[in-house]
Protein backbone atom coordinates (compact mmCIF):
# COMPACT_ATOMS: atom_id res chain seq x y z
CA UNK A 1 0.00 0.00 0.00
CA UNK A 2 1.29 3.80 -0.19
CA UNK A 3 3.63 5.11 2.08
CA UNK A 4 4.42 8.32 0.77
CA UNK A 5 1.45 10.44 2.30
CA UNK A 6 3.57 8.75 6.01
CA UNK A 7 5.99 11.59 4.85
CA UNK A 8 7.45 13.76 5.88
CA UNK A 9 8.60 12.16 9.42
CA UNK A 10 7.51 14.00 12.70
CA UNK A 11 10.12 15.12 15.02
CA UNK A 12 8.87 14.61 18.47
CA UNK A 13 9.92 15.98 21.97
CA UNK A 14 10.90 13.51 24.77
CA UNK A 15 8.32 13.35 27.70
CA UNK A 16 8.95 14.66 31.02
CA UNK A 17 11.29 12.53 33.27
CA UNK A 18 9.00 9.84 35.57
CA UNK A 19 10.15 8.42 38.74
CA UNK A 20 10.18 5.40 40.45
CA UNK A 21 7.05 5.76 42.17
CA UNK A 22 5.17 6.15 39.22
CA UNK A 23 6.20 3.01 37.64
CA UNK A 24 3.24 1.39 36.28
CA UNK A 25 1.56 -1.73 38.16
CA UNK A 26 1.96 -3.89 34.80
CA UNK A 27 5.69 -3.01 33.72
CA UNK A 28 7.20 -6.49 34.36
CA UNK A 29 8.93 -9.35 31.81
CA UNK A 30 6.58 -10.15 29.10
CA UNK A 31 5.59 -14.17 29.69
CA UNK A 32 8.07 -16.66 28.34
CA UNK A 33 6.81 -19.13 25.42
CA UNK A 34 8.68 -21.35 23.50
CA UNK A 35 9.19 -19.13 20.59
CA UNK A 36 13.39 -18.73 20.56
CA UNK A 37 12.90 -15.58 22.95
CA UNK A 38 14.71 -14.74 26.04
CA UNK A 39 13.04 -12.49 28.21
CA UNK A 40 13.30 -9.58 30.85
CA UNK A 41 11.90 -6.98 33.02
CA UNK A 42 13.48 -3.58 31.30
CA UNK A 43 15.28 -2.76 34.07
CA UNK A 44 17.65 -5.52 33.41
CA UNK A 45 18.42 -4.37 29.93
CA UNK A 46 19.10 -1.08 31.08
CA UNK A 47 15.82 0.28 31.05
CA UNK A 48 13.83 3.48 33.06
CA UNK A 49 10.80 1.49 33.56
CA UNK A 50 8.85 3.89 35.46
CA UNK A 51 9.71 5.95 31.47
CA UNK A 52 9.14 2.66 29.55
CA UNK A 53 6.18 1.45 30.68
CA UNK A 54 4.04 4.44 30.88
CA UNK A 55 3.54 3.49 27.01
CA UNK A 56 0.74 1.18 27.52
CA UNK A 57 -1.76 3.30 30.10
CA UNK A 58 -0.80 6.17 27.61
CA UNK A 59 -1.83 4.54 24.69
CA UNK A 60 -5.06 3.16 26.21
CA UNK A 61 -5.87 6.33 27.52
CA UNK A 62 -5.77 7.60 23.71
CA UNK A 63 -8.18 4.82 21.71
CA UNK A 64 -8.20 7.32 18.58
CA UNK A 65 -3.89 6.28 18.00
CA UNK A 66 -5.88 2.44 17.65
CA UNK A 67 -2.55 1.04 18.29
CA UNK A 68 -2.59 -2.90 18.39
CA UNK A 69 0.80 -4.04 19.57
CA UNK A 70 4.36 -2.43 21.06
CA UNK A 71 7.01 -4.73 21.66
CA UNK A 72 10.75 -3.68 22.68
CA UNK A 73 13.67 -6.25 22.08
CA UNK A 74 17.22 -4.92 23.82
CA UNK A 75 20.29 -6.95 23.58
CA UNK A 76 18.53 -9.75 22.05
CA UNK A 77 15.68 -9.60 25.02
CA UNK A 78 12.24 -9.25 24.44
CA UNK A 79 11.70 -6.50 27.44
CA UNK A 80 8.39 -4.71 26.63
CA UNK A 81 5.12 -6.13 25.40
CA UNK A 82 1.87 -4.65 24.83
CA UNK A 83 -1.29 -5.34 23.03
CA UNK A 84 -4.29 -3.20 22.81
CA UNK A 85 -8.02 -4.17 21.39
CA UNK A 86 -8.73 -2.10 18.44
CA UNK A 87 -10.43 -2.39 14.27
CA UNK A 88 -8.16 -3.90 12.27
CA UNK A 89 -7.81 -5.16 8.46
CA UNK A 90 -6.71 -7.87 6.31
CA UNK A 91 -5.51 -6.07 3.69
CA UNK A 92 -8.07 -4.05 3.58
CA UNK A 93 -10.69 -6.48 4.29
CA UNK A 94 -12.57 -5.11 7.70
CA UNK A 95 -12.06 -7.90 10.40
CA UNK A 96 -14.20 -5.57 13.39
CA UNK A 97 -12.72 -5.29 16.74
CA UNK A 98 -9.85 -7.91 17.19
CA UNK A 99 -8.70 -8.46 20.65
CA UNK A 100 -4.72 -8.79 19.79
CA UNK A 101 -2.57 -11.01 21.84
CA UNK A 102 0.52 -12.77 20.90
CA UNK A 103 -0.77 -15.30 18.92
CA UNK A 104 -2.66 -12.79 16.77
CA UNK A 105 -1.21 -12.40 13.18
CA UNK A 106 -0.85 -8.89 11.81
CA UNK A 107 -0.90 -7.20 8.68
CA UNK A 108 2.89 -6.10 7.81
CA UNK A 109 1.74 -4.49 4.56
CA UNK A 110 5.01 -2.41 3.17
CA UNK A 111 7.57 -4.16 5.96
CA UNK A 112 6.96 -6.71 3.66
CA UNK A 113 9.24 -5.13 1.06
CA UNK A 114 11.87 -5.14 3.93
CA UNK A 115 11.57 -8.92 3.99
CA UNK A 116 11.60 -9.21 0.18
CA UNK A 117 15.09 -7.74 0.30
CA UNK A 118 16.21 -9.94 2.85
CA UNK A 119 15.38 -12.67 0.47
CA UNK A 120 17.25 -10.96 -2.25
CA UNK A 121 20.25 -10.83 -0.49
CA UNK A 122 19.96 -14.83 0.51
CA UNK A 123 19.73 -15.15 -3.58
CA UNK A 124 22.97 -13.48 -3.96
CA UNK A 125 24.81 -15.19 -1.16
CA UNK A 126 23.47 -18.27 -3.08
CA UNK A 127 24.78 -17.83 -6.62
CA UNK A 128 21.08 -17.11 -7.87
CA UNK A 129 22.02 -13.83 -8.47
CA UNK A 130 25.68 -13.11 -9.61
CA UNK A 131 25.15 -8.89 -10.05
CA UNK A 132 22.54 -6.37 -8.98
CA UNK A 133 23.61 -3.87 -11.67
CA UNK A 134 22.65 -6.55 -14.08
CA UNK A 135 19.66 -5.54 -16.43
CA UNK A 136 16.13 -7.05 -14.55
CA UNK A 137 15.13 -8.19 -18.22
CA UNK A 138 17.97 -10.17 -18.53
CA UNK A 139 17.15 -12.32 -15.76
CA UNK A 140 13.20 -12.66 -16.90
CA UNK A 141 13.30 -14.67 -20.20
CA UNK A 142 9.41 -14.65 -20.28
CA UNK A 143 9.09 -11.10 -20.98
CA UNK A 144 11.72 -10.86 -23.66
CA UNK A 145 9.38 -9.15 -26.10
CA UNK A 146 9.44 -5.97 -23.73
CA UNK A 147 13.67 -5.74 -23.80
CA UNK A 148 14.78 -2.64 -25.35
CA UNK A 149 18.16 -0.63 -24.89
CA UNK A 150 15.97 1.98 -22.58
CA UNK A 151 14.68 -0.93 -21.07
CA UNK A 152 17.57 -2.87 -20.05
CA UNK A 153 18.72 0.05 -18.34
CA UNK A 154 16.95 -0.44 -15.10
CA UNK A 155 18.62 -3.14 -12.94
CA UNK A 156 18.11 -4.94 -9.82
CA UNK A 157 19.85 -2.12 -7.90
CA UNK A 158 17.12 0.32 -9.31
CA UNK A 159 14.16 -1.87 -8.17
CA UNK A 160 16.19 -2.16 -4.60
CA UNK A 161 16.18 1.73 -4.31
CA UNK A 162 12.93 2.37 -6.04
CA UNK A 163 14.50 4.44 -8.61
CA UNK A 164 13.44 2.81 -12.05
CA UNK A 165 11.96 5.49 -13.41
CA UNK A 166 9.09 3.69 -15.06
CA UNK A 167 5.84 6.14 -14.40
CA UNK A 168 4.51 5.08 -11.00
CA UNK A 169 1.70 6.62 -8.46
CA UNK A 170 0.44 5.54 -4.91
CA UNK A 171 -0.14 9.18 -3.66
CA UNK A 172 -3.38 8.52 -4.93
CA UNK A 173 -5.84 6.76 -2.72
CA UNK A 174 -5.48 2.73 -2.99
CA UNK A 175 -9.52 3.22 -3.59
CA UNK A 176 -8.88 5.86 -6.75
CA UNK A 177 -8.79 3.34 -10.14
CA UNK A 178 -5.89 5.29 -11.34
CA UNK A 179 -3.93 4.33 -8.32
CA UNK A 180 -0.58 2.33 -10.03
CA UNK A 181 -0.57 -0.20 -7.12
CA UNK A 182 -4.16 -1.14 -7.25
CA UNK A 183 -3.87 -1.41 -11.61
CA UNK A 184 -1.03 -4.00 -10.84
CA UNK A 185 -2.71 -5.97 -8.37
CA UNK A 186 -5.86 -6.16 -11.12
CA UNK A 187 -4.08 -6.99 -14.02
CA UNK A 188 -3.59 -10.39 -15.49
CA UNK A 189 -0.08 -10.63 -15.52
CA UNK A 190 1.03 -7.59 -12.10
CA UNK A 191 4.41 -8.16 -13.50
CA UNK A 192 4.03 -7.58 -17.56
CA UNK A 193 1.85 -4.38 -16.28
CA UNK A 194 5.36 -2.90 -14.49
CA UNK A 195 7.72 -3.56 -17.52
CA UNK A 196 5.29 -2.00 -19.70
CA UNK A 197 5.03 1.35 -17.84
CA UNK A 198 6.62 4.23 -19.72
CA UNK A 199 9.63 6.17 -18.60
CA UNK A 200 9.14 8.87 -15.99
CA UNK A 201 13.22 9.64 -15.84
CA UNK A 202 16.25 8.31 -16.63
CA UNK A 203 16.73 5.04 -13.97
CA UNK A 204 18.78 5.58 -11.04
CA UNK A 205 17.97 9.45 -11.16
CA UNK A 206 14.75 10.01 -8.71
CA UNK A 207 13.50 7.72 -6.01
CA UNK A 208 9.53 7.35 -6.12
CA UNK A 209 7.73 5.01 -4.09
CA UNK A 210 6.67 2.21 -6.04
CA UNK A 211 5.24 -1.37 -4.98
CA UNK A 212 5.85 -2.38 -8.47
CA UNK A 213 9.59 -2.41 -8.13
CA UNK A 214 9.04 -5.39 -5.31
CA UNK A 215 6.80 -6.99 -7.31
CA UNK A 216 9.57 -7.40 -10.28
CA UNK A 217 11.85 -8.33 -7.35
CA UNK A 218 9.82 -11.27 -6.56
CA UNK A 219 8.91 -12.18 -9.90
CA UNK A 220 13.06 -12.56 -10.26
CA UNK A 221 13.51 -14.64 -7.39
CA UNK A 222 10.90 -17.19 -8.29
CA UNK A 223 12.98 -16.85 -11.80
CA UNK A 224 16.33 -17.12 -10.21
CA UNK A 225 15.30 -20.16 -7.43
CA UNK A 226 12.44 -21.99 -8.78
CA UNK A 227 10.17 -21.34 -6.10
CA UNK A 228 7.45 -18.55 -5.16
CA UNK A 229 8.41 -15.94 -3.28
CA UNK A 230 6.48 -17.82 -0.05
CA UNK A 231 8.15 -21.06 -0.45
CA UNK A 232 11.29 -19.76 -0.50
CA UNK A 233 10.86 -17.25 2.78
CA UNK A 234 9.58 -20.20 4.04
CA UNK A 235 12.57 -22.41 3.75
CA UNK A 236 15.15 -19.80 4.01
CA UNK A 237 14.33 -17.02 6.37
CA UNK A 238 11.23 -18.21 8.50
CA UNK A 239 12.55 -21.77 9.11
CA UNK A 240 15.37 -20.72 10.37
CA UNK A 241 13.65 -18.29 12.84
CA UNK A 242 11.48 -20.55 13.58
CA UNK A 243 8.57 -18.67 12.07
CA UNK A 244 5.86 -21.16 11.52
CA UNK A 245 2.24 -18.84 11.18
CA UNK A 246 2.80 -17.31 7.91
CA UNK A 247 0.10 -15.97 5.91
CA UNK A 248 1.09 -14.58 2.60
CA UNK A 249 -1.47 -12.38 0.72
CA UNK A 250 -1.34 -13.15 -3.31
CA UNK A 251 -2.27 -11.70 -6.26
CA UNK A 252 -5.28 -13.03 -8.76
CA UNK A 253 -2.35 -14.95 -10.89
CA UNK A 254 -1.80 -16.55 -7.36
CA UNK A 255 1.84 -15.15 -6.59
CA UNK A 256 1.80 -13.82 -2.89
CA UNK A 257 1.98 -10.06 -3.13
CA UNK A 258 5.88 -8.96 -2.43
CA UNK A 259 4.97 -5.93 -1.62
CA UNK A 260 2.50 -5.67 1.27
CA UNK A 261 0.82 -9.39 1.76
CA UNK A 262 2.74 -10.47 4.69
CA UNK A 263 0.81 -11.23 8.07
CA UNK A 264 2.74 -12.34 10.95
CA UNK A 265 2.93 -12.27 14.67
CA UNK A 266 4.61 -8.99 16.31
CA UNK A 267 7.05 -11.63 18.28
CA UNK A 268 8.02 -13.12 14.77
CA UNK A 269 8.22 -9.51 12.89
CA UNK A 270 10.75 -8.97 16.12
CA UNK A 271 12.42 -11.88 14.69
CA UNK A 272 13.05 -10.02 11.49
CA UNK A 273 14.71 -7.13 13.35
CA UNK A 274 16.84 -8.88 15.20
CA UNK A 275 18.12 -10.98 12.83
CA UNK A 276 18.74 -7.42 10.90
CA UNK A 277 20.42 -5.89 14.24
CA UNK A 278 22.76 -8.86 14.34
CA UNK A 279 23.94 -8.58 10.65
CA UNK A 280 22.05 -11.05 9.40
CA UNK A 281 22.71 -14.09 11.96
CA UNK A 282 20.38 -15.89 14.24
CA UNK A 283 21.42 -17.34 17.69
CA UNK A 284 24.49 -17.71 16.11
CA UNK A 285 23.16 -18.61 12.53
CA UNK A 286 24.19 -16.93 9.49
CA UNK A 287 21.30 -16.73 7.47
CA UNK A 288 21.70 -13.12 5.38
CA UNK A 289 25.11 -11.75 4.74
CA UNK A 290 26.26 -9.28 6.67
CA UNK A 291 27.36 -7.54 3.59
CA UNK A 292 23.82 -7.59 2.53
CA UNK A 293 22.63 -6.13 5.74
CA UNK A 294 25.37 -3.38 5.75
CA UNK A 295 24.19 -2.18 2.23
CA UNK A 296 20.32 -2.61 2.94
CA UNK A 297 20.37 -0.49 5.78
CA UNK A 298 22.93 2.42 4.73
CA UNK A 299 21.44 5.31 2.51
CA UNK A 300 21.79 4.40 -1.08
CA UNK A 301 19.27 7.21 -2.34
CA UNK A 302 17.85 10.34 -1.21
CA UNK A 303 14.21 10.81 -0.08
CA UNK A 304 14.17 13.81 1.18
CA UNK A 305 15.48 16.06 4.29
CA UNK A 306 16.76 13.79 7.16
CA UNK A 307 15.67 10.67 5.55
CA UNK A 308 17.18 8.28 3.06
CA UNK A 309 16.57 4.71 1.46
CA UNK A 310 18.40 1.88 0.97
CA UNK A 311 17.21 -1.71 -0.34
CA UNK A 312 14.05 -1.88 0.53
CA UNK A 313 14.82 -0.10 3.98
CA UNK A 314 13.96 3.58 4.82
CA UNK A 315 16.57 5.33 6.72
CA UNK A 316 16.26 8.18 9.35
CA UNK A 317 17.30 9.94 12.62
CA UNK A 318 15.60 10.96 15.61
CA UNK A 319 16.87 13.72 18.19
CA UNK A 320 16.42 12.58 21.74
CA UNK A 321 17.62 14.50 24.48
CA UNK A 322 20.17 16.37 22.92
CA UNK A 323 21.28 13.13 20.46
CA UNK A 324 21.29 12.99 17.30
CA UNK A 325 19.93 8.37 17.18
CA UNK A 326 20.04 6.76 13.85
CA UNK A 327 17.76 4.13 12.65
CA UNK A 328 16.15 2.04 9.61
CA UNK A 329 12.99 1.10 9.89
CA UNK A 330 10.66 -1.24 7.90
CA UNK A 331 7.04 1.14 7.39
CA UNK A 332 3.75 -0.25 6.65
CA UNK A 333 0.85 1.41 5.54
CA UNK A 334 -2.06 1.31 8.33
CA UNK A 335 1.06 2.41 11.20
CA UNK A 336 2.85 -0.59 10.92
CA UNK A 337 6.44 0.48 12.17
CA UNK A 338 9.93 -2.02 12.30
CA UNK A 339 12.48 0.33 13.99
CA UNK A 340 16.19 -0.76 14.85
CA UNK A 341 18.38 1.11 16.36
CA UNK A 342 22.20 -0.31 16.29
CA UNK A 343 23.79 2.47 18.51
CA UNK A 344 21.38 1.51 21.19
CA UNK A 345 20.97 -2.01 20.25
CA UNK A 346 17.39 -2.56 20.24
CA UNK A 347 14.26 -2.35 17.72
CA UNK A 348 10.72 -1.93 18.20
CA UNK A 349 7.57 -3.14 16.80
CA UNK A 350 4.61 -0.95 16.48
CA UNK A 351 1.56 -2.30 14.67
CA UNK A 352 -2.25 -0.46 14.48
CA UNK A 353 -4.79 0.15 12.18
CA UNK A 354 -4.59 3.33 11.00
CA UNK A 355 -5.54 2.72 7.30
CA UNK A 356 -8.06 5.33 7.02
CA UNK A 357 -5.48 7.92 9.12
CA UNK A 358 -2.38 8.71 7.05
CA UNK A 359 -1.85 12.12 8.96
CA UNK A 360 -1.54 9.55 11.88
CA UNK A 361 0.77 6.97 10.90
CA UNK A 362 4.06 8.57 11.41
CA UNK A 363 3.32 9.85 14.48
CA UNK A 364 1.98 6.98 16.21
CA UNK A 365 5.15 5.18 15.48
CA UNK A 366 7.72 8.21 16.73
CA UNK A 367 5.63 8.35 19.51
CA UNK A 368 6.51 5.64 20.88
CA UNK A 369 10.10 5.65 19.53
CA UNK A 370 11.13 9.12 20.32
CA UNK A 371 8.61 10.15 23.61
CA UNK A 372 9.05 6.60 25.76
CA UNK A 373 11.51 3.78 24.08
CA UNK A 374 14.73 5.92 23.54
CA UNK A 375 14.68 8.55 26.36
CA UNK A 376 14.17 5.06 28.80
CA UNK A 377 17.11 3.50 27.44
CA UNK A 378 19.57 4.98 29.92
CA UNK A 379 22.05 2.38 29.64
CA UNK A 380 24.03 0.75 27.14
Amino acid sequence: MPLRRALPLIALLASPAATAADTPPDCHEPAAMDDGWTVAAPADEGFDPAKLCALGPALEAEPERNAHAVLVVRHGTLVYERYFAGEDERWGRPLGRVPHDAATKHDLRSITKSVTSLLVGIAVDRGWIKDIDAPVLSLLPQYADLRSPEKDRITLRHLLTMSSGLAWSEDLPYSDPRNSERLMSDAPDPYRYVLEQPFATAPGERWVYSGGSTALLSAVLKQVSGRPLDELAQEMLFAPLGIADVEWIRYPNGDPVAASGLRLRPRDIAKIGRLVLDRGAWQGRQIVPAGWIEQSTAPQIAIEDKVDYGFQWWIGRSQVDGAVIRWSAGVGWGGQRLFLVPDRDLLVVVTAGLYDQPDRQDELGRTVLERYVLPAAVKP
